[in-house]
């Protein structure tokens, strides 16, 4: 990747891996964009992070996505990297209530927006000398934890999606990686006693 000098999309940037990421982009003179669903937690990202560009965004939302990606193609031209980051776990248990008034949200988040995102900003990251797509996916996504099950489906169909979407730009300048960290304590599923985000972002 070029190391300095990138105009980056974090989704989900304003708390766990997604803030963490922005810190080391944004200290590596990057251009660091960042979207969430609530002014209050971006305003909190950005005094961590000064430098970051923040946006709210409903990424469930088809049109709040459309307005999203119009804005970085009219303000942020130079747009190269995408790091598609965003997503919610949600607990459901199959013989009892799985919860299905937010399953739709849960897929949304994790599967349907980044996909949409990067069909609308595709041409964009075609024209710029050097492009990168960074989908976050999950262990998970191997090793399934039964008690998430829609969850480690959305990751699984990310990481299927990143390989199928790596060969079709295989002969383009748009590079597309997989990011698949392990269980760290974010806040997502309440992973209590295990490894800080600092583990996998010093």
């Amino acid at each position: 990747m070029k190391l300095t000098h990138n105009t980056i999309l974090i989704t989900g940037g304003a708390t766990g891996i997604g803030l963490a990421l922005a810190r080391h982009f944004a200290a590596d003179g990057d251009q660091v964009i960042i979207y969430g669903r609530t002014a209050s937690s971006l305003a909190q990202a950005k005094a961590e992070v000064p430098g970051v560009i923040t946006r709210v965004c409903d990424v469930a939302d088809p049109t709040s996505r459309d307005a999203l990606t119009q804005w970085l193609q009219d303000e942020h031209p130079t747009l190269n990297a995408i790091v598609n980051n965003a997503g919610i776990q949600v607990h459901r248990d199959f013989t009892a209530d799985p919860g299905m008034d937010t399953l739709e949200q849960e897929v949304a988040i994790n599967f349907t927006a980044p996909i949409h995102l990067i069909s609308r900003l595709l041409p964009l990251l075609q024209r710029q000398p050097n492009a990168y797509i960074f989908n976050v996916s999950s262990g998970l996504a191997f090793s399934p934890m039964a008690d998430v099950p829609v969850y480690c489906a959305t990751k699984a169909a990310i990481h299927s999606f990143t390989l199928s979407l790596r060969h079709q730009l295989r002969d383009t300048r748009v590079r597309v990686i997989e990011i698949a960290p392990p269980i760290v304590d974010t806040g997502l599923g309440g992973n209590k006693g295990s490894g800080g985000v600092s583990l996998f972002f010093p």
